[in-house]
């Protein structure tokens, strides 16, 4: 294996393990992989929104994102109160299945909101920066001239992952045609977003 497959491989390697995770916005992808609701544009807009912070951070940018403490937390309280919104409207869909139902196709199926509510999701995540441009970055700088094609595993991993949960969602159809499976999905979301939300809030 040469030194360039081997920094490209260990960026897939961290990309993949900081991404892997139950979070917000892989909650959200999986809901809209399973609806089949504009999945090439929520997919499209984490993988290209994770291989542009990844570049920042390649980049050097990382000590920057770490010397605005007060713009992290601005970022922070702003997502966690959109992410605890959301999560309570999930909640809502949960106790109204029926009106959850009659839902499909119109607000939750709108492009335009799931592209709104992905960049949201994305942007106003601190540990996004966190992770991806503080983090990776610093894993990058210690490959030396080989940083940007561990930067370009890690972004490969990011489109790999972001793929598979939105496309591989649909395998789910089985599973979501039984009575109350929407209400187990929607439950698992408005779980993990009010969690995540509260966890930004608080700062952990």
């Amino acid at each position: 294996m040469t030194a360039a497959l081997a920094s490209a491989a260990t960026g897939f390697g961290t990309g993949l393990s900081l991404i892997v995770a139950i979070g917000a916005q892989n909650a959200f992808v999986l809901r809209q992989g399973a609806r089949r609701q504009a999945v090439l544009a929520v997919v499209g807009i984490c993988a290209l929104s994770d291989a542009l912070l990844i570049a920042l951070g390649v980049g050097g940018l990382g000590a920057v994102v770490v010397a605005w403490p007060g713009a992290l937390t601005a970022v922070g309280w702003i997502g966690g109160a959109f992410l605890i919104g959301y999560g309570v409207l999930a909640a809502r869909r949960v106790a109204r299945p029926a009106g959850a139902l009659r839902a499909t196709g119109e607000a939750t199926g709108s492009r335009r909101r799931a592209v709104l509510t992905c960049l949201a999701m994305t942007w106003l995540n601190p540990h996004v920066y966190l992770d991806t441009v503080f983090l990776l970055g610093s894993v990058a700088a210690g490959q030396g001239s080989l940083r940007w094609t561990f930067g370009l595993g890690a972004m490969l991993a990011s489109l790999c992952w972001f793929t598979a949960l939105g496309f591989g969602a649909r395998l789910l159809g089985r599973f979501l045609a039984e009575p109350g499976a929407w209400r187990v999905l929607d439950g698992l979301v408005a779980a993990t977003m009010i969690v995540m939300g509260i966890l930004l809030i608080t700062g952990s």
